[in-house]
């Protein structure tokens, strides 16, 4: 036998909150390695002792057969001090002095979780909170690291007897799994509503079945905060949350049971879709319905989309299977605000929303929302980010001198901490209008610094001066730097695809501010992160009630027919006179304003209630006509290529022809504007890659339309599939910008 060594093993990555001290353990007895494993701030570090083959197959198993949903990186391996060690033990966690913090999502409920929670002999049985090593709550329940019962959410909740010899036991599933716990030990429900109260796991449970097919909303508490549910069959349950919760028209989500038979009725599933609902993020992914969908109209009135997902928690298995049928399953908040995830405050909230709650004492220790995906141009892009996705940490190209913290958009708002080589994205937060979201922002700002252990020393923030969080970063003191929100939107991007070094990157959205205040939001850029070129963008127009127009279609409408001379009979005559005297009439040149005009002058949609109502309106009721409009190109006085859409006018304005046409060629004429912009620049620069990024390249019909035509063209396309293309990935722009630019 070969004499017996020592090695030290740093393991960084995504390697706490995974099972994977656990895993170590049965690798080490497994091999005949002898030592011990334990939980530093962040990494796992492993004292192994054997022979030099031993360890080395040792070294090579602790990469190539981790846990599915651990991420290891092998961060140091070094000889060690030989220490004659008997066995192969796990130690107390050491909080460590230099952390290297990793913190998991929050994951589904693993297929072993789901056989006991339907067994009737299990222990568990029916236990709406059953989870493992593999599976469970994790992000919304640190509370601080390392990742041990005491600093979760579950420090409440002492471990019985037969649970904690689970615990205890290194060949049992559910051996040092934080969260565990069963009907004994563990948090349980609790049903309210005006009659009263009922505890007992399958009391409660009972009674929420029962309010749903009796057509009542449910208020359910789940993994990062508050659903409303409803029955998605039931026009008049859909309707009335509707009208309770002030949401005449935005989509709503649909929970579909498990077995996914009502999923494929209703919708068209693609095998890839299929893959991203059932993935460990367990996503809302946007499909296209089926013509026999016997869902409500009302979930996505005037859509061809609806958000699907599958049950993702133990709760939502047991509610589904005892309602039997698909539940809306939107978020539980007053609209534009973060999900609820306090009992009483939920019940204060919702209280004119929801008949009846469904609580449960365990705590929730910070919000998250459902991710959301949508198929692009053959793959899945991310919409939002949020349970299963995030946080989202990732690395940087270089490294940052100092910590920063980027506050992203005023809408669809994330901040980005950063700090060294790495950066880490907030789940979804939201639009920053009402008070309460500012609070929640500047709350996880603080979690996040708190949690991974740094401190920013450095804010990052859009150059518009209205948006939310300006008096706040005001009032921290701290050093500021302002980021162009277009400039951002294309670093995004770029980081996503190092290897480009010359850039054509087309940034189309709502708004955002340019270089001389003008609302910009159809701008191409090249160049590079921090070098970025003006080069491109649209015939400029004045946008009566600035910002207003994102929920008003109309004024966009106006402001494109007014600026050519014609009448727009059903603007009022005082906001026409106001738009020529220039009174709250900025200058603007976005794609995102140009659509919601179409969608108003062909009829589609004049009154949004939500942002992109407008758009999304348009793009459903686009059919196959596939004639050409282009729209002139030239270069004005400062060298600005423009392409000018007056020439859209005379044929959105034909009532002779039906509005799906005139969607369709508004579509087309508005691709081929892109490809006609990057062929120019191509010609100038030389420059063959091209970066579709803003929200409005969530139109999955302008974008595949545009990417189709460059492709034939020769050029190389590029779209994020890790970021959100929309304002939610503005803080990672934001770093990458001042990373470029200053470091």
């Amino acid at each position: 036998m070969s004499e017996a060594v020592a090695r030290r093993f740093d393991l960084s990555g995504q390697v706490q909150g995974v099972g994977y001290r656990p895993f170590v353990y049965r690798l080490a007895h497994e091999l005949g390695v002898r030592g011990w494993v334990k939980n530093a701030a962040g990494t796992v570090v492993i004292h192994a002792e054997g022979s030099i083959d031993n360890l080395s197959n040792f070294r090579r198993g602790l990469i190539e057969r981790a846990p599915s949903i651990a991420w290891p990186h092998l961060a140091l391996d070094v000889v060690a001090r030989f220490e004659g060690c008997a066995t192969f033990v796990i130690l107390p966690s050491d909080p460590g002095v230099d952390a290297d913090i990793h913190v998991p999502p929050d994951w589904f409920t693993c297929d072993d979780c789901l056989h006991e929670l339907r067994d009737p002999a299990d222990r568990r049985h029916g236990y709406p909170f059953i989870n493992c090593t593999q599976c469970g709550p994790r992000y919304t329940l640190i509370a601080a690291l390392p990742y041990d019962r005491p600093n979760t959410a579950m420090a409440g909740f002492p471990l019985c007897p037969d649970c904690l010899r689970e615990y205890q036991d290194p060949l049992d599933r559910r051996f040092h799994a934080e969260p565990t716990a069963c009907p004994v030990c563990g948090p349980h429900l609790e049903f309210a509503d005006a009659q009263g109260r009922i505890t007992g796991d399958d009391a409660a449970l009972a009674a929420a079945v029962a309010a749903l097919k009796a057509g009542r909303i449910v208020a359910v508490k789940g993994v990062g905060g508050y659903h409303l549910l409803c029955d998605a069959v039931d026009d008049a349950a859909v309707a009335e949350l509707r009208r309770r919760k002030s949401r005449p028209a935005k989509p709503l989500a649909v929970m579909f049971p498990a077995d996914g038979l009502a999923l494929a009725e209703a919708v068209q599933l693609a095998p890839e879709a299929a893959a991203l609902l059932t993935s460990p993020a367990r996503p809302i992914v946007l499909l296209t319905m089926n013509n026999a969908c016997v869902l409500s109209p009302l979930i996505a009135p005037g859509l061809a989309e609806i958000g699907c997902l599958l049950p993702y928690s133990p709760l939502h298995h047991l509610l589904l299977e005892g309602f039997a049928r698909p539940l809306v399953a939107t978020s539980g908040n007053l609209s534009g605000e973060p999900v609820l995830t306090d009992n009483a405050e939920a019940q204060t909230r919702l209280a004119l929303i929801a008949d009846a709650f469904l609580h449960h004492n365990r705590p929730i220790v910070r919000p998250t929302d459902d991710s959301v995906y949508r198929m692009i141009a053959g793959k899945p892009r991310p919409i939002r980010l949020g349970r299963g996705l995030a946080p989202l940490e990732i690395d940087l190209p270089g490294e940052l001198l100092e910590p920063l913290l980027a506050l992203g958009g005023h809408m669809k708002n994330t901040v980005c901490l950063a700090w060294g080589h790495r950066a880490v994205i907030s789940p979804h937060l939201g639009e920053l209008d009402a008070a309460r979201s500012l609070e929640t922002m500047v709350r996880v700002a603080d979690d996040l610094q708190r949690l991974y252990r740094v401190r920013a020393s450095r804010l990052l923030l859009d150059c518009h001066p209205g948006y939310g969080y300006r008096p706040w970063a005001r009032q921290t003191g701290l050093p500021v730097t302002e980021v162009r929100h277009h400039h951002a939107h294309a670093s995004a991007l770029a980081w996503e695809f190092p290897a480009v070094k010359d850039w054509i990157v087309f940034a189309w959205d709502g708004v955002g501010l340019g270089e001389a205040g003008e609302l910009w939001g159809g701008e191409c850029f090249v160049g590079q992160p921090g070098r970025w070129r003006h080069k491109a963008s649209f015939r400029p127009f004045r946008l009566p009630g600035g910002d207003q127009a994102g929920r008003q279609p109309w004024r966009s409408a106006a402001a494109l027919l007014w600026q050519c001379g014609q009448p727009a009979a059903f603007a009022p005559d005082l906001l026409r006179q106001a738009w020529e005297r220039g009174l709250n009439s900025p200058v603007s040149t976005s794609v995102g304003r140009l659509f919601d005009a179409a969608a108003a002058l062909t009829g589609v949609c004049t009154q949004g209630s939500f942002e992109g109502e407008g758009p999304m309106r348009l793009e459903s009721a686009v059919t196959h006509d596939k004639t050409r409009v282009e729209l002139p190109l030239a270069a004005d006085p400062d060298s600005i290529l423009r392409s000018d859409w007056s020439v859209l006018l005379p044929m959105l304005t034909d009532s002779t022809l039906a509005p799906g046409d005139r969607a369709a060629r508004f579509h087309g004429a508005m691709a081929g504007a892109l490809l006609d912009q990057a062929v120019k620049l191509r010609e100038a620069t030389g420059a063959a890659d091209v970066g579709l990024t803003g929200g409005v390249f969530q139109n999955r019909l302008l974008t595949e339309s545009a990417v189709s035509l460059l492709r034939a063209a020769g050029f190389r396309v590029h779209l994020p599939e890790r970021i959100p293309v929309n304002d939610a990935g503005l803080g990672l722009g934001q770093v990458m910008e001042y990373l470029f630019r200053h470091e």
